[in-house]
């Protein structure tokens, strides 16, 4: 598989790179064996760069992930993780529930301080059973996942130290590149402005429908040499399964106006033979400044049809027609929009 180069580093990841979120639980219980099937399956198909937070299943996507990558040769992957959560362990009758089917007996506290990171660092070598993490993503920062009051005391963290324990680890070598691992633009330009980062793991808002990263985002990015790894690019499901009955868009039940939209490129892909999952895959990489399109499954089948959209690329003049019918996230209030 082709491999791009994250920012100004020397780090190549693969184009397409594996998500581990549904590894961990995510909506539905993912059974270790399932779980390393499809990771077999990812690295049958050329993958090389996986992705994992500590979020996961409240560390149980992780130490799945470093279970599968340490029968690997040690320089034939990159392993990107994130930071900001601390998992605190409690009862098994108070495991709280964010969406993780049978999760690690966990809770998070946030924490995006010089201590808070790098006791995250730690936590997540033990856990991945691994010596090396190549990206440290600071995961879920901004008004987001927080509100506007409550991230500017993050924020205030992460600027006023957080930032200093990353450019230590990459300075000294334990890690090869540091950025966001988020699902906003506006948290992006605010570190973007004060900072500079290697690279952001943006999720749902550089896609065929969501182009909430285009007018600004990608300029910056451009201009300051920061590497774009987009997740999310079916946009929770519908530009994958189109606009059916229950489809999702960003988390939540899709809207009249959004099912319009994704019928309407429905409609347009129909038209030249090809299922609207494989322009939506493939759209991130028509950019210079993305390096990865990240994919995420609990099912080896489902990995496989995906990497099926992979090839052959599309032409350029293909998604001419798609203009008229994207949209850009709507501006984010004072309160928490996911938490």
């Amino acid at each position: 598989m082709k491999t791009r180069t994250i920012g100004r580093t020397d780090l190549e990841v693969t184009e397409i790179s594996f998500g581990a979120a549904a590894l961990g639980g995510l909506y539905r219980a993912c059974p270790r064996d399932q779980a390393m099937e499809t990771l077999q399956a990812a690295w049958d198909n050329g993958i090389r760069y996986f992705d994992v937070a500590p979020w996961y299943g409240f560390g149980l996507g992780e130490r799945r992930v470093g279970d599968f990558l340490r029968d690997q040769r040690e320089d034939s992957y990159v392993l990107s993780t994130k930071v900001g959560r601390l998992m605190r362990p409690v009862p098994s009758d108070k495991v709280p529930n964010y969406g993780y089917v049978d999760p690690l007996p966990f809770d998070a506290d946030y924490d995006y301080s010089y201590d808070g990171i790098m006791r995250s660092v730690e936590f997540s070598y033990a856990r991945l059973g691994l010596n090396r993490i190549d990206i440290l993503y600071v995961h879920d920062i901004g008004g987001y996942t927080h509100g506007k009051a409550l991230n500017e005391r993050y924020l205030g963290q992460l600027l006023g130290s957080g930032l200093k324990a990353l450019e230590e680890l990459k300075s000294s070598g334990a890690i090869k590149a540091y950025g966001l691992g988020v699902n906003e633009v506006p948290v992006c330009l605010d570190v973007m402005h004060a900072a500079d980062i290697d690279c952001i793991l943006l999720a749902g808002r550089y896609t065929l429908l969501d182009r909430s990263a285009v007018a600004e985002l990608l300029p910056l990015c451009e201009k300051k040499g920061t590497s774009l790894v987009v997740g999310g690019v079916f946009n929770s499901g519908i530009l994958a399964t189109g606009p059916v009955p229950g489809a999702h868009f960003d988390y939540l039940p899709a809207t009249p106006d959004v099912l319009a939209k994704v019928g309407a490129m429905e409609e347009i892909a129909r038209k030249h033979g090809v299922p609207l999952a494989q322009p939506a895959l493939q759209f991130p990489l028509r950019s210079p400044c993305v390096a990865s399109v990240l994919i995420g499954t609990a099912k080896a089948a489902s990995l496989d049809r995906n990497m099926q959209l992979v090839e052959p690329r599309l032409p350029d003049s293909f998604y001419a027609e798609f203009e008229g019918l994207t949209l850009v996230a709507s501006p984010l209030g004072d309160e928490a929009v996911r938490v």
